[in-house]
C-alpha cells in the first residue's frame, strides 16, 4: 500500500511538473520571448537577475550580409556559401564554413523579422529585428524562384506553360557523342509530352534563347533620336495624374483597417477561449502577413510623381537594353528579367508567347512610337500602368537598371 502511494504521488509530481514546464513556455510565448534558445544572430543576456534576448554583436551582422547577398546581389545558395567563405565570415570557430542547409534555415527562419515559433506556429516577439522587412519579403520570393529550379534550367520550372494542355514546360538534359567528344545538350518539352495524343515537340535552349531575343527586340525604339526623346519627354513630364494612385492608397488604408480589426476580433475570441491557441496563432500570422503586406503596398502607391516618372525612365531604359543584359547574365538574373517584363509565358506549338507586364506591353504593341503623337504624352502612355505594379517587381526593376 505505501509502495502504491508514493508510486502514485511520484507520478503526480512528474505531471504537475510536465505542466508547470508546459504553462511557464505558455507564458513567454505570450509575453514575446523565446520558449528556448534563441536562434543564430541573438544572444541571452543576464540583467538584474533578468534573461533579456539581444543582437549578438558579431552574427546579427552575418545575418544582415546573408539576406543582402542573397536578396541583392543574385546569389544562389552555392555562391552564397563560396562569397562567405571569401570573406572570411564563419559560423563557428569550431565550425567555420556555412553549410548550404543552414543557409536555407536561415534565410526561412521568421525569427529575423521578430516573430517566435512555438509548437509549429510563429507568434509576434518582442526582439528587435535584424531583418527589415522589404528585404524579408524580397529574399522569400526570390527563395520561390531560386531554391528548386531543376539544376537551373532557365525556362523550366512553371515559368512555361502549354499551349496545347495548359501544363508546365520541364527540362531535360540529354548526352550525345560527337566527333570531338561528349556534348550536352538541353531540351525543353510539356510535362504530358509522352501522354496519348498529345504533341512531341521539344525545344532546345539555343532555340527558346533565339525567341526570347525576338522578343526583347521587339520592344527596342531603334531610332535613336526618337528614343532620346521619349526619355527626355519621360524626364521633363509634368502633368502626371497622381488621383489613380491616390485612390489605390485610400483603397490600401481602408482593407488596412479592417485587416487590424480582424485581429482585435480573433484576440477577442481567443481571450474568451472560442477557438483553440493553434487557430488562434495560424491565423494571427496570416493576418500579420496581410498587414505588413498592405504597408507596403500603400508605401508604393504613395509614390510621389518625380518618383513614378524615375521608374518609368528606368523601365523604358530597361526595355532598350534587354539583348545585352540577357546575353551577359546569369541564371538568376534571368530570372528577374522575365519576372520584371512578362506576367506568363505559353508555348503555342513551337512559339513562345509573352504576356507582357504593362506598359511593356505598349512597346510590345509598337504603341510608342513616331506616330503615337497624340493628346497623351509619352508618360501617360507609358507610365499609366505602375502604380499597379507589386513592390518585388519594382524593387527588381531597380536593381536590374
Amino acid at each position: 500500500m505505501q509502495r502504491r502511494m508514493l508510486a502514485s504521488m511520484a507520478s503526480f509530481y512528474t505531471e504537475q511538473q510536465s505542466l508547470d514546464v508546459k504553462e511557464g513556455l505558455e507564458r513567454r510565448v505570450a509575453s514575446g520571448l523565446f520558449p528556448t534558445r534563441p536562434p543564430y544572430g541573438y544572444s541571452n543576456v543576464r540583467i538584474d537577475g533578468r534573461s533579456i534576448i539581444e543582437l549578438h554583436p558579431e552574427n546579427a551582422i552575418k545575418i544582415r550580409r546573408i539576406f543582402e547577398l542573397y536578396g541583392y546581389h543574385n546569389h544562389t545558395l552555392d555562391m552564397l556559401v563560396e562569397t562567405l567563405r571569401n570573406e572570411g565570415i564563419e559560423w563557428l570557430p569550431s565550425v567555420p564554413r556555412f553549410g548550404r542547409s543552414k543557409l536555407y534555415t536561415i534565410l526561412n527562419d521568421r525569427s529575423y523579422i521578430g516573430d517566435i515559433k512555438f509548437r509549429g506556429q510563429w507568434y509576434p516577439g518582442t526582439h528587435t529585428p535584424i531583418i527589415e522587412r522589404r528585404l524579408w519579403d524580397r529574399v522569400q520570393a526570390l527563395l520561390g524562384h531560386k531554391v528548386y529550379k531543376q539544376h537551373q534550367m532557365t525556362y523550366a520550372s512553371d515559368l512555361i506553360k502549354c499551349g496545347h494542355c495548359g501544363s508546365p514546360i520541364t527540362g531535360e538534359r540529354k548526352t550525345k557523342m560527337t566527333k570531338s567528344g561528349e556534348r550536352e545538350y538541353m531540351y525543353y518539352r510539356c510535362t504530358q509530352y509522352h501522354k496519348g495524343d498529345h504533341p512531341r515537340i521539344r525545344l532546345t535552349e539555343k532555340e527558346l534563347d533565339a525567341q526570347m531575343l525576338e522578343i526583347f527586340d521587339s520592344l527596342r525604339v531603334e531610332d535613336d533620336d526618337f528614343r532620346d526623346l521619349i526619355r527626355e519627354e519621360l524626364r521633363q513630364a509634368t502633368n502626371w495624374d497622381e488621383r489613380s494612385s491616390a485612390t489605390k492608397a485610400k483603397q490600401l488604408q481602408e482593407e488596412l483597417v479592417q485587416v487590424r480589426d480582424q485581429q482585435n476580433r480573433l484576440l477577442n475570441l481567443r481571450m474568451l477561449e472560442e477557438i483553440n491557441s493553434d487557430t488562434f496563432a495560424s491565423k494571427s500570422q496570416e493576418l500579420r502577413d496581410r498587414e505588413d503586406q498592405l504597408k507596403l503596398e500603400i508605401d508604393v502607391a504613395d509614390r510621389g510623381r518625380h518618383e513614378i516618372i524615375d521608374i518609368a525612365v528606368k523601365a523604358f531604359e530597361l526595355s532598350q537594353s534587354l539583348r545585352e543584359k540577357w546575353l551577359t547574365a546569369d541564371y538568376s538574373a534571368k530570372c528577374r528579367l522575365l519576372e520584371i517584363i512578362c506576367l506568363n509565358w505559353t508555348l503555342d506549338d513551337v512559339s513562345l508567347v509573352p504576356t507582357m507586364r504593362k506598359p511593356f506591353d505598349l512597346l510590345a504593341k509598337g504603341l510608342v512610337s513616331k506616330n503615337s503623337r497624340g493628346n497623351q504624352t509619352r508618360l501617360e502612355l507609358f507610365g499609366a500602368e505602375f502604380d499597379e505594379w507589386p513592390a518585388s517587381i519594382m524593387l527588381s526593376m531597380h536593381d536590374m537598371t
